[in-house]
């Protein structure tokens, strides 16, 4: 598994993104598997509005940074918070009562507001969170909506490796190979940034190596078409039980490795 960890002051910051249905969950819950496997301190955030990262894990969640954020507007409309008390102290207390504990890692999940509120409020809430979190684990591992956005939104500013995640569709490698020029182009200087090949037919891997070489990501991982993630998928059951020894598992803890220790 993962042979060493970086040690510091802060977390280290792993965000994966990608196009929609590309994998991206299951390689942030796989992300988290190992990780907690290292009895160190992991934080598991779950960014996309989909929420699909807690399924994934096996946990349940309640309440959500959405939640609460939500709650607190309505206190404070109600006249139901103090007068002179400090909101960001309130709903930092809320936040980190939203935490779920694992004995493993711990898990937090943004959400969204309801209604017709703009989620830019949660982003601006998930950096501030992470400024605050960071020096309370010693990794963070940040399921990302899917997508451009939280760069343009620059939510994952803060990031020390970025993973972005693709399929072999034209679609999925066109978004990975954006998602890395308007990280250029906005200078989000991530301290790595790599592109994970996922769902890939052995007989299509040249091809496909091919392709990324073109788009100015550094692959780190292939991961080939697998049955039993389809299997777990149709089942529900959490990706997280994955076994050590298959394939999806293997790969990945390659992947962390590398990013890691190089």
């Amino acid at each position: 598994m993962v042979n060493k960890f970086i040690n510091g002051v802060d977390a280290v910051i792993i965000a994966v993104s990608g196009k929609g249905g590309t994998g991206k969950t299951m390689v942030s819950s796989t992300l988290v598997k190992l990780l907690a496997q290292t009895g160190k301190d992991i934080l598991a955030i779950d960014a996309d509005p989909d929420s699909n990262l807690p399924e994934a894990l096996g946990v349940p969640v309640e309440k959500t940074v959405g939640d609460v954020r939500e709650e607190l507007k309505k206190d404070t409309a109600a006249g139901n918070i103090p007068a002179g008390a400090n909101k960001w102290d309130i709903l930092d207390y809320k936040i980190m009562e939203s935490v779920i504990e694992t004995p493993g890692f711990d898990l937090l999940v943004m959400g969204r507001p309801e209604g017709s509120g703009c989620y830019c409020a949660v982003n601006n809430m998930l950096r501030k969170i992470i400024e605050t979190l960071s020096s309370n684990y010693d990794a963070i591992v940040i399921d990302t909506e899917a997508g451009l956005e939280h760069l343009s939104r620059r939510t994952t500013q803060n990031v020390d490796i970025m993973l972005v995640v693709t399929d072999p569709s034209h679609r999925g490698i066109l978004t990975a190979q954006r998602i890395g020029e308007l990280a250029k182009e906005l200078e989000i200087n991530f301290k790595k940034l790599y592109l994970v090949l996922n769902r890939v037919k052995k007989e299509d891997e040249e091809e496909l190596r091919n392709k990324v070489a073109e788009i100015g990501i550094d692959l780190v991982g292939l991961i080939y078409e697998d049955a039993l993630i389809s299997e777990y998928d149709m089942e529900g059951k959490p990706l997280i039980e994955l076994p050590d020894d298959s394939y999806p598992v293997k790969t990945v803890s390659e992947i962390v490795d590398k990013i890691l220790n190089s």
